[in-house]
């Protein structure tokens, strides 16, 4: 199963994570969605998994996948049928 780290926005379309999290429900992708804090000083487990601060951040079994565009090429190239 995938994990996807996202901002606190509330709402999934005002936000690259949200286009992310979108994407992933549309391909049907099994996930578990946490939400980080704000301060990207506080991301301490979004740095250890990726190296960097930034959401949206997938974490698919060893493989941590970092920005929106990256992640929905990925999710595309997984097909409709696949599950993470």
């Amino acid at each position: 199963m995938a994990t996807l780290y996202r901002c606190r926005t509330p709402t999934n379309w005002l936000c690259p994570c949200g286009r992310v999290e979108r994407e992933l429900r549309r391909a049907g992708l099994e996930h578990e969605t946490v939400r980080v804090a704000w301060r990207k000083a506080d991301r301490e487990e979004v740095e250890e998994l990726s190296g960097q601060r930034h959401v949206p951040l997938l974490v698919v079994g060893d493989e941590a996948i970092c920005d929106s565009k990256r992640i929905v090429e990925y999710v595309s190239s997984r097909g409709t049928s696949a599950s993470a």
